[in-house]
């Protein structure tokens, strides 16, 4: 299966969104679309063995819409934002405006029923107002006609529909009021024209549009700054000399040279030098890093202090800052479960619409004769009614959240994943690597009585330097920390998962893991009991050696508590959580752990297929459960979790897994995503009451119903300017999550 992003192009409503899911869907091959209506994107999964993205683009255009594949780092973000087609569409609400106020100038005394003296009557002439009328309709609504011509050539429905109907059919009525206005005398009807509502109402829709434009384009800036951090050139050493180089020229293995106050262009690996970097813009962590030889770095971080080298591991599109940006922009085009109503709602909106504004007019005029009235209903029904609202109302917070996500070093991978985190009830936690720094240290290591403990050490390090398991690491760097530089080859290295790993060196058998896997084996642990007691009660995790099928050593190895373990899990307990920690180490050992950072349960000995069982477990208990994690035995669990969170430092195999990634590693992102997510949900409820309400009471009135109670009519100009600021008003108050702070977890 294949993902492809297109950017859209032609959309002015959610109907529209629709209609274009609609027309991809029905491609065969295609077996999800999903279109954000405020990010003019479509996410794709479609079978690449039999279907193109040309016929997909194709389906597209038939249905009165434009796709293009979207650049590969980073789409076009909103191309409804670019400057000149902004200063386009200013102008046009420059023009209408301007015409609109001379219109409704020459129209205030009629309106007022007042003669005002000295007032320019001029403008009340009908003809000069059709003149001034004609270019606004012709060129300032040229979008709205035309974008209803199209949807009506592909058999659909739209906002553009409406307006044109609206502004079209109070222009019309004019022109043949202008021309014929004794046809309307002999009936005893007054011979109003209506120029100044369509003209106020395209100047009104244009403003609407201008200023929501605007503000959608600031629901984007956080994934435009993320864009925005990559350097352009990059200083590398090339056959002995530094030369600047375009980021695009840049190679893994390349030696690139960092000075102070310098970007970092590309990810890489600290091979001279030392310095201090900020990584905030990529982790959301304020306090600068020491980076040493060794030490990973990211690109479009900031050296602080010393100059290094590094070599480059990461370019183009794999560095952590393109995926961070590939992976906020699928969170942003995704949508959330609690769209599904708004989009069943707006699917039939403007039919329904049409058909109350055709039972609106009929009504009035088959009740008073008053063409008058009739038209003046329809005409505010036609306009005040308009899906957009509507469908704003759940993807812009979507988008404002992810990116306020991104910036605070968690990177949500969609928006159904960021809807669900604000129902959590239960957090489990991983220990290693999670709770724990993930950076293991040997800190006792005894042998059984008459053991040559260097010739151990090396059998042991000899078998560990085949493992990628922290705690392999820690075995071998303590053996080079006492001198065992040079490990014998090993034969039939084998890990078991959960279990300990095994091998041949030198022609003996060498087993190093838990103590229930030693004793599956038949090795006798009697003789280091009373050591691994007290170690284990000290918090520090036992690693058995046997040779040749009897006990030999026996080492001690602790793990530091990250800083902000014991606050984070106070602060998930303060919101609500219950906290469970899952660890595949001993029961003393994790009981410490527990004790330490304040979690009341855990579950020890937990193999990595076992930990699958324990998250259903807590689900079957009617709890909606995350599962935080880091290594690549926490993956199974992360995907059988409700939601999955993964420490950013840990492997890429966790991070897929995932529905959240804090890249920190830092647990008080948990805290920080979880109120997040409760913050945009909170805010998309209260879009959506919004757009509900304001088509559930706008309509009514617009039709005249308060007319034979109280004999108020809605204005179609009022209407007008209803309608534009509703859209503005859901996307300024999706913008209100721009202003999330993250609390940290003190």
């Amino acid at each position: 299966m294949t993902t492809a992003t297109l950017t859209l192009t032609g959309m002015s409503c959610a109907a529209c969104a629709n209609a274009v899911e609609t027309a991809i869907c029905q491609v065969p091959g295609v077996t999800e679309a999903q279109v954000n209506f405020a990010a003019e994107q479509a996410r794709v999964d479609y079978d690449a063995g039999s279907i193109s993205l040309d016929a997909i683009q194709t389906a597209v255009a038939n249905a009165g819409y434009g796709a293009a594949v979207a650049e590969e780092l980073g789409p076009r973000i909103g191309a409804h934002h670019h400057p000149r087609q902004q200063r386009m569409l200013l102008s046009r609400v420059v023009v209408s405006g301007v015409v609109g106020i001379l219109l409704v100038v020459g129209m205030l005394p009629a309106m007022l029923g007042i003669h005002i003296p000295g007032w320019p009557m001029v403008l009340h002439n009908a003809w000069l107002q059709l003149l001034l009328a004609t270019p606004v309709l012709v060129w300032c609504g040229q979008s709205f006609f035309v974008g209803a011509w199209s949807a009506f050539t592909h058999r659909s429905a739209n906002m553009n529909t409406l307006v044109a109907l609206g502004t079209g059919a109070a222009y019309a009525y004019s022109i043949f009021v202008t021309l014929f206005p004794n046809v309307l005398m002999a009936q005893g009807l007054p011979p109003d024209v209506y120029y100044e509502a369509a003209v106020v109402i395209i100047a009104l829709l244009l403003l609407g549009r201008y200023l929501e434009n605007r503000a959608r384009g600031q629901t984007s800036d956080a994934i435009r700054q993320l864009m925005g951090l990559q350097p352009n050139t990059a200083r590398v050493i090339r056959q002995g000399n530094e030369i600047d180089l375009a980021i695009e020229a840049v190679v893994v293995g390349d030696i690139v040279v960092v000075r102070p106050g310098e970007k970092i262009p590309v990810d890489g690996e600290v091979v001279a030098g030392t310095s201090t970097v900020d990584e905030s813009m990529v982790t959301g962590e304020s306090m600068p890093v020491q980076k040493r030889h060794g030490d990973a770095v990211i690109g479009a971080t900031i050296n602080k202090t010393g100059s290094f080298r590094f070599r480059a591991r990461r370019v183009g599109k794999d560095t952590m800052l393109a995926q961070i940006v590939q992976l906020v922009q699928a969170a942003q085009g995704s949508k959330a479960p609690i769209q599904k109503l708004a989009d069943q709602v707006t699917g039939l909106f403007v039919p329904v619409v049409v058909a109350i504004a055709i039972s609106t007019f009929l009504l009035w005029f088959n009740l008073t004769g008053n063409i008058t009235l009739a038209l003046l209903t329809t005409v505010g029904v036609l306009i005040i009614a308009c899906p957009c609202a509507l469908g704003l109302a759940t993807p812009t917070s979507i988008m404002v959240g992810t990116g306020k996500g991104a910036e605070n070093g968690i990177l949500i991978k969609d928006a159904e994943s960021l809807e669900v985190a604000h129902r959590l009830q239960t957090v489990a936690v991983d220990k290693t690597g999670t709770l724990t720094q993930g950076k293991p240290m040997v800190t006792d290591y005894l042998t059984v009585a008459g053991g040559d403990a260097r010739g151990l050490l090396q059998l042991a390090a000899a078998i560990e330097n085949n493992s990628e398991h922290p705690l392999a690491t820690a075995v071998v760097a303590h053996a080079r920390s006492q001198g065992v530089s040079v490990f014998p080859q090993v034969q039939n290295f084998e890990a078991v998962v959960g279990s300990g790993v095994q091998g041949t060196v030198n022609g003996r058998r060498v087993h190093l893991g838990t103590e229930g896997w030693m004793q599956t084996l038949g090795i006798d642990t009697a003789s280091l009991q009373s050591q691994r007691q007290v170690w284990e009660a000290a918090a520090k995790t036992t690693v058995w050696i046997a040779v040749d099928g009897q006990m030999a050593g026996l080492l001690g190895i602790a793990d530091a508590l990250k800083p902000s373990s014991a606050r984070a899990v106070q602060s998930l307990q303060r919101m609500g959580l219950e906290v469970v920690m899952l660890t595949g180490d001993n029961r003393q050992t994790a009981a410490a752990i527990a004790e330490a950072v304040g979690i009341g349960r855990f579950i020890a000995n937990v193999r990595p297929d076992e930990k699958v069982a324990h998250v259903q477990r807590l689900q079957a208990e009617g709890k909606r459960v995350a599962m935080v994690g880091d290594g690549i035995n926490d993956a199974p669990a992360l995907a059988q979790a409700d939601v999955g969170m993964a420490i950013g430092t840990g492997t890429d195999v966790a991070i897929a897994a995932s529905d959240i990634t804090l890249i920190s590693g830092d647990l008080g992102g948990i805290v920080t995503a979880i109120r997040l997510s409760r913050a945009t949900m909170a805010n998309i409820r209260q879009n959506l009451f919004f757009a509900f309400v304001y088509n559930v009471v706008g309509i009514p009135i617009a039709a005249g119903i308060l007319y034979p109670l109280f004999g108020w009519l809605l204005n179609p100009m009022i209407a007008g300017a209803a309608m534009a600021f509703s859209s503005v008003s859901v996307v300024s108050n999706a913008l209100r999550l721009r202003n999330f702070k993250s609390q940290g977890v003190w």
